[in-house]
Protein backbone atom coordinates (compact mmCIF):
# COMPACT_ATOMS: atom_id res chain seq x y z
CA UNK A 1 0.00 0.00 0.00
CA UNK A 2 1.06 3.74 -0.71
CA UNK A 3 1.11 6.41 1.26
CA UNK A 4 0.95 9.65 -0.61
CA UNK A 5 3.11 12.22 -0.35
CA UNK A 6 2.24 14.71 3.10
CA UNK A 7 3.99 17.81 3.98
CA UNK A 8 4.36 17.88 7.78
CA UNK A 9 3.95 21.37 7.85
CA UNK A 10 0.29 20.86 6.66
CA UNK A 11 -0.58 18.23 9.96
CA UNK A 12 -2.58 19.58 12.64
CA UNK A 13 -2.22 21.91 15.86
CA UNK A 14 -3.27 20.66 18.04
CA UNK A 15 -2.86 17.23 17.34
CA UNK A 16 -5.41 14.75 16.32
CA UNK A 17 -5.93 10.91 16.36
CA UNK A 18 -6.62 8.78 13.28
CA UNK A 19 -7.43 5.41 11.96
CA UNK A 20 -4.26 4.05 9.50
CA UNK A 21 -5.19 2.26 7.65
CA UNK A 22 -2.44 -0.05 6.82
CA UNK A 23 0.50 -2.23 8.09
CA UNK A 24 2.45 -1.67 11.40
CA UNK A 25 5.59 -3.84 12.68
CA UNK A 26 7.86 -3.41 15.08
CA UNK A 27 11.55 -5.77 15.12
CA UNK A 28 13.84 -6.30 18.37
CA UNK A 29 16.36 -8.91 18.42
CA UNK A 30 14.89 -11.23 15.60
CA UNK A 31 11.59 -11.57 17.39
CA UNK A 32 7.75 -9.33 15.76
CA UNK A 33 7.42 -7.45 18.74
CA UNK A 34 4.11 -5.57 17.11
CA UNK A 35 2.36 -6.45 14.15
CA UNK A 36 -1.13 -4.85 13.44
CA UNK A 37 -3.37 -3.89 10.21
CA UNK A 38 -5.50 -1.95 13.15
CA UNK A 39 -3.32 0.79 14.13
CA UNK A 40 -3.74 4.40 14.75
CA UNK A 41 -1.53 7.84 14.04
CA UNK A 42 -1.56 10.66 15.37
CA UNK A 43 -0.41 13.84 13.68
CA UNK A 44 1.05 17.22 14.92
CA UNK A 45 2.37 20.20 12.88
CA UNK A 46 6.34 19.53 12.14
CA UNK A 47 6.33 15.96 13.28
CA UNK A 48 6.25 12.46 11.22
CA UNK A 49 3.32 10.96 12.38
CA UNK A 50 3.88 8.21 15.61
CA UNK A 51 2.13 4.89 15.42
CA UNK A 52 -0.55 3.20 17.81
CA UNK A 53 -0.86 -0.79 17.83
CA UNK A 54 -3.38 -2.18 20.17
CA UNK A 55 -2.66 -4.31 23.13
CA UNK A 56 -3.42 -7.79 21.63
CA UNK A 57 -1.56 -7.28 18.41
CA UNK A 58 1.85 -6.33 20.73
CA UNK A 59 3.88 -9.10 22.62
CA UNK A 60 2.93 -8.17 26.10
CA UNK A 61 4.83 -10.82 27.62
CA UNK A 62 7.75 -9.23 26.83
CA UNK A 63 7.02 -5.63 27.98
CA UNK A 64 6.91 -4.70 31.66
CA UNK A 65 5.84 -1.11 32.76
CA UNK A 66 7.86 0.89 34.35
CA UNK A 67 7.14 4.03 36.73
CA UNK A 68 8.21 6.87 34.11
CA UNK A 69 5.03 8.88 33.19
CA UNK A 70 4.59 11.89 31.11
CA UNK A 71 1.94 14.34 29.62
CA UNK A 72 0.48 15.62 26.79
CA UNK A 73 -1.58 18.65 27.32
CA UNK A 74 -3.35 17.30 23.84
CA UNK A 75 -2.99 13.35 24.30
CA UNK A 76 -2.77 12.76 27.84
CA UNK A 77 -1.06 11.13 30.64
CA UNK A 78 1.34 8.21 29.09
CA UNK A 79 3.00 5.28 31.12
CA UNK A 80 6.19 3.00 29.73
CA UNK A 81 7.44 -0.09 28.82
CA UNK A 82 10.54 -1.62 29.11
CA UNK A 83 11.56 -4.57 26.62
CA UNK A 84 13.33 -7.97 28.28
CA UNK A 85 14.65 -10.01 25.42
CA UNK A 86 16.74 -12.52 27.26
CA UNK A 87 19.31 -10.75 28.87
CA UNK A 88 19.02 -7.44 26.54
CA UNK A 89 16.44 -5.12 28.57
CA UNK A 90 15.68 -1.93 26.61
CA UNK A 91 14.48 0.51 28.97
CA UNK A 92 11.28 2.82 27.81
CA UNK A 93 11.22 1.38 24.41
CA UNK A 94 7.16 2.27 24.30
CA UNK A 95 4.34 4.09 25.85
CA UNK A 96 0.61 4.16 26.21
CA UNK A 97 -1.86 6.76 27.20
CA UNK A 98 -3.61 5.30 30.48
CA UNK A 99 -5.09 8.32 30.65
CA UNK A 100 -6.21 9.91 27.44
CA UNK A 101 -7.98 13.50 26.57
CA UNK A 102 -11.49 12.46 25.11
CA UNK A 103 -9.62 13.18 22.12
CA UNK A 104 -7.45 10.26 22.08
CA UNK A 105 -9.61 8.09 23.66
CA UNK A 106 -9.95 5.64 21.07
CA UNK A 107 -5.94 5.11 21.73
CA UNK A 108 -6.13 3.81 25.41
CA UNK A 109 -3.92 0.86 26.00
CA UNK A 110 -2.21 1.23 22.58
CA UNK A 111 1.62 0.87 22.20
CA UNK A 112 3.77 3.21 20.54
CA UNK A 113 7.28 2.54 19.90
CA UNK A 114 10.40 4.39 19.81
CA UNK A 115 11.89 3.18 16.50
CA UNK A 116 15.30 4.59 17.42
CA UNK A 117 15.11 1.70 20.57
CA UNK A 118 14.10 -1.04 18.16
CA UNK A 119 15.91 -2.81 15.27
CA UNK A 120 13.29 -1.80 12.23
CA UNK A 121 9.97 -0.62 12.19
CA UNK A 122 7.86 -0.64 9.00
CA UNK A 123 4.82 1.01 8.08
CA UNK A 124 3.46 -0.73 5.02
CA UNK A 125 6.48 -3.16 4.57
CA UNK A 126 8.65 0.41 4.62
CA UNK A 127 11.49 0.65 6.71
CA UNK A 128 10.95 3.74 9.02
CA UNK A 129 13.93 6.16 10.15
CA UNK A 130 13.12 7.21 14.03
CA UNK A 131 12.45 10.73 15.08
CA UNK A 132 15.70 12.42 16.65
CA UNK A 133 15.84 12.26 20.54
CA UNK A 134 13.50 10.27 23.05
CA UNK A 135 10.52 12.54 22.87
CA UNK A 136 8.13 12.82 20.28
CA UNK A 137 8.94 8.78 18.85
CA UNK A 138 7.87 9.17 15.35
CA UNK A 139 7.93 7.40 12.78
CA UNK A 140 9.71 8.82 9.38
CA UNK A 141 8.53 7.40 5.77
CA UNK A 142 9.74 8.38 2.96
CA UNK A 143 6.18 9.50 1.83
CA UNK A 144 7.07 12.35 4.20
CA UNK A 145 7.88 16.18 3.10
CA UNK A 146 9.03 19.54 5.23
CA UNK A 147 10.96 20.60 7.81
CA UNK A 148 11.20 17.92 10.46
CA UNK A 149 10.95 19.42 14.45
CA UNK A 150 13.95 17.90 16.33
CA UNK A 151 15.68 16.20 13.46
CA UNK A 152 19.52 16.89 13.12
CA UNK A 153 21.53 17.61 10.34
CA UNK A 154 21.93 14.50 8.44
CA UNK A 155 22.06 12.91 4.92
CA UNK A 156 18.90 11.26 4.57
CA UNK A 157 19.39 10.54 0.33
CA UNK A 158 17.40 7.59 1.10
CA UNK A 159 14.14 9.76 2.52
CA UNK A 160 13.11 10.48 -1.34
CA UNK A 161 9.75 11.51 -1.78
CA UNK A 162 8.01 9.78 -4.96
CA UNK A 163 10.16 9.40 -7.66
CA UNK A 164 11.63 13.22 -7.82
CA UNK A 165 14.60 14.97 -6.65
CA UNK A 166 12.70 16.53 -3.83
CA UNK A 167 14.21 15.60 0.11
CA UNK A 168 12.91 15.83 3.11
CA UNK A 169 14.02 19.01 4.39
CA UNK A 170 16.35 18.12 7.50
CA UNK A 171 18.07 20.54 10.21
Amino acid sequence: MLIEQENVWDFPRPAICEVFAGSLEVEVSGHVLAKTENGFRSLETSHPPSYYIPPTDNSMDLLRSNQRVTLCEWKGQASYFDLKIGDKIIANVAWTYTNPTPAFEKIKGYLSFYASKVDMCYVNGEKVLAQDGDFYGGWITKNLVGHLKELKAVSYTHLRAHETDSYLVCR
